[in-house]
């Protein structure tokens, strides 16, 4: 299986996800800022593989923390939250990762500073193999949905590059595959930044999954012509009414999969529900630079001068979308019932 991250004799080693898929190669970071610029500059990227960098980020500054007192080291921990939490601000699953190794170190404040950094460490690798079972039973809730056949369209990359295991919408395909349905998969490049391009399509011909690569103004075309049986993708917040955030482009595929009575289904964890939010409309989008778009793989097809617009995500409304797969379950409308309905039933397992 192929690893994205990874805890190694304290330090945390990740595939550079920019160098794919003409080399991979691995960046091995020391201290919690070099995590931080990984996540930053898109070394690692996907919002559970962003929210499993995060705690072994904190748990690898935890190290370098030079206190026995614990109040200082708290405070020294705390500021190193506040830069991790300063990455990236569309992906939920940071800041769940944040407050979740922020609690377990105040749960836990009376135990000593290197029993409180080696609690740290061993809460990151779990979360990391916790993420891996997640994406199995996320795999098998949904492999229901593909039928044997079948082309599915999938947008961006939400594979195991972008988690700590199989993947969230490509988990759900390799489940499929495996269980022996036949099916394609039609990868949309996913510009600027050509996840779909670079990503997904290395992760499917590795796996021997057939893949065929389409720009992403093919969509369209593609879906008139009944080639699409249905569209599975990920998403990096989902909002407490079933509004969606996901990589740019996403709301314009799930726009013509209502035209086109095409099921939309999206595959995410339950922490990346944010039920916090009422609405899709509150989810803070990230905005990169805008030399992503005039230029390609660092070289420019725009003309000088010319300024350039690059929001990371956009928001798909839940009326465009058939179903939510998370790993306890499968919400459908209303999914603010159902939504919740998945989470009570987490905390009761």
């Amino acid at each position: 299986m192929l690893e994205t991250i990874k805890w190694r004799n304290g330090k945390v080693v990740m595939i550079d996800q920019r160098r794919l898929p003409n080399r991979e190669t691995y960046i091995t970071c020391t201290s919690h800022k070099c995590v931080a610029s990984a996540i930053k500059n898109m070394v690692i990227r996907g919002a559970p593989a962003i929210g499993i960098a995060a705690a072994m980020g904190i748990a690898l500054g935890a190290q370098g923390i030079k206190t026995s007192d614990t109040e200082v080291f708290l405070r020294k921990l705390d500021r190193i939250c506040s830069e991790m939490a300063q990455t990236r601000p569309t992906a939920v699953n940071l800041f769940w990762a944040i407050d979740h190794m922020k609690a377990l170190v105040s749960t836990n404040r009376n135990y000593s500073v290197d029993r409180l950094k080696r609690i740290l460490i061993s809460e990151a690798q779990k979360m990391l193999y916790q993420d891996i079972e997640v994406n199995k039973r996320m795999g098998v809730n949904g492999m229901v949905f593909i039928k044997d056949g079948n082309t599915i369209l999938t947008y961006c990359n939400a594979g195991a590059l972008a988690t700590g295991g199989c993947g969230t919408a490509l988990g759900v395909i390799r489940a499929a595959h495996e269980s022996g349905k036949r099916l394609r998969v039609l990868a949309a490049e996913t510009r600027p930044f050509l996840q779909g391009a670079r990503l997904t399509a290395w992760e499917l011909k590795k796996d021997g999954i057939p893949v065929t690569l389409v720009t992403d103004n093919m969509v369209g075309y593609f879906m008139k012509r009944g080639d699409i049986n249905l569209v599975m993708v990920g998403a990096d917040r989902i909002a407490a009414n079933g509004d969606m955030a996901n990589k740019i482009g996403t709301y314009s595929v799930a726009t013509l999969a209502k035209v086109h009575k095409i099921p939309f289904y999206v595959a995410a964890p339950i922490s990346t529900l944010d039920l916090s939010l009422k609405s899709g409309s509150h989810i803070p989008i990230e905005e990169r630079d805008p030399q992503e778009v005039t230029h390609i793989c660092g070289k420019r097809v725009a003309p000088k001068g010319v300024t350039a617009l690059n929001p990371a995500f956009d928001v798909t409304p839940n009326r465009y979308i058939t179903a939510i797969i998370t790993e306890m379950g499968v919400a459908t409308r209303p999914f603010s019932k159902s939504l919740r309905a998945l989470v009570t039933s987490r905390k009761t397992v």
